[in-house]
């Protein structure tokens, strides 16, 4: 059945992980461009506070507290949006927590905490998402996936492991429901590093304090890819250039970037503070910011991610990220092997 997304100021869009961050970044722009927004989150203070303020500004808004890795929190979602709203148009499953550490530090039971947040909240949105097109004639799922989809990092690898999860579920569901002819679009995005409060929610297992591998893109720009797979059929859109040739390199030379990335991640991820106890697996944590404290939000546009918003523009500029990205790969690994440091290419 052929669909047509609705224009933002004539939809209702439904926002896990609301309370900050990229979630946070995506319903202040959608409310701004007219659209009524379901904000949800587990933190009620937080998601009370962004409410009020969207209010004054003249939004439509409304929240649910929940849980997205609890399936009956996630139906109570979709009660919340038909009596505040009549439904929804568009729900995008945000919610993630984030784990640094060596796999082997990992407690088990963080491990599943973080898949039943990251893969089992994508889940259960996507789910009660498409039963509700399915009545109404139509919409849009969108799941927040990584560059960290295609490949993995140390320090990141359970963060990692979901997000490949979230890759093969979404993909998977598209083409189900590309079989079944329903009307209902399914976008993956998959943002590069941002810069939001995720090191400071996220469980560390390190000595010292994460951050965000350079370079950083502001969540805005996560937000505008977003919002474009709202109004537009898309399969998926990379936020971030840097992101791209890092995906190019990990698929056509994987031993070069394995090595690569071996050397240099658990470097960069780490800072000189010692490390804080609080984060956000099992229970919020502070919420209603957008950015990382320290260094502000990062790079507040990206011209690749511009130019995916034009299909006939991006083909050969994915191309030749990729074949970029291979390329500084191969000399990398070869600096490395030859006991040099990685001198300029550490950009």
């Amino acid at each position: 059945m052929k669909f047509r997304p609705k224009s933002l100021d004539q939809q209702t869009i439904v926002i896990t992980g609301a309370s900050s961050g990229i979630g946070l970044a995506t319903a202040r722009q959608a409310v701004a461009e007219g659209a009524a927004v379901v904000l949800v989150a587990r933190n009620e203070d937080a998601l009370k506070t962004i409410c009020d303020e969207l209010r004054e500004q003249g939004g439509r808004v409304a929240y649910a507290v929940a849980d997205v890795g609890v399936e009956a929190d996630v139906d109570g979602v979709v009660q919340t949006a038909l009596r505040e709203f009549g439904g929804f148009d568009t729900w995008v499953n945000d919610a993630g927590v984030g784990i640094y550490g060596d796999l082997m530090d990992i407690p088990i039971e963080e491990h599943e905490r973080l898949f039943q947040t990251n893969y089992w909240g994508v889940v259960f949105g996507s789910k009660a998402a498409v039963q509700h097109f399915r009545t109404t004639g139509g919409g849009v799922v969108i799941n927040i996936g990584s560059i960290n989809s295609d490949f993995a990092i140390p320090l990141l690898s359970a963060y990692a492991a979901s997000k490949h999860a979230v890759k093969g579920f979404t993909d998977g569901l598209r083409m189900e429901l590309r079989h079944e002819g329903a009307p209902v679009s399914v976008t993956l995005i998959k943002p590069s590093g941002i810069g939001t409060p995720f090191p400071v929610h996220a469980r560390n297992h390190m000595d010292s304090d994460p951050q965000v591998a350079p370079p950083v893109y502001a969540p805005e720009v996560v937000a505008g890819a977003i919002l474009h797979a709202a109004t537009h059929r898309v399969r998926d859109i990379t936020v971030g250039a840097s992101g791209r040739m890092m995906v190019g390199a990990a698929v056509l030379a994987p031993g070069l970037a394995d090595r690569f990335f071996a050397w240099s991640m658990p470097k960069v991820q780490q800072t000189e503070k010692p490390r804080t106890e609080a984060d956000s697996l099992f229970a919020h944590s502070d919420d209603g910011d957008m950015y990382r404290a320290d260094k502000g939000p990062g790079r507040k546009f990206s011209v690749y991610t511009a130019a995916q918003k034009h299909p006939g523009a991006v083909a050969g500029a994915g191309l030749g990220l990729a074949a970029l990205g291979a390329g500084a790969a191969v000399l990398l690994a070869r600096r490395l092997s030859n006991g040099g440091a990685p001198g300029r290419w550490a950009a």
